[in-house]
């Protein structure tokens, strides 16, 4: 039997193109940290510059 995972993958997608260019780990148990529900500033290929990426759930 198998235990459930306290871990769930979660996809950070750019705001201004909404390609979907991250795939990351949250812990499910203790919530979403504020600072992923904000979003975070990560590169997009696409423009080649830093923009924000939020969380997109599959």
């Amino acid at each position: 039997m198998a235990k459930a995972s306290k871990r769930e993958w979660v996809w950070l997608e750019c705001t201004e193109t909404g390609d979907m260019n991250y795939r990351t780990t949250i812990n499910v148990q203790q919530g979403i940290p504020e600072s992923l529900k904000a979003g975070l500033n990560k590169y997009c290929p696409k423009l080649r510059r830093h923009t924000k990426h939020k969380i997109k759930r599959k």
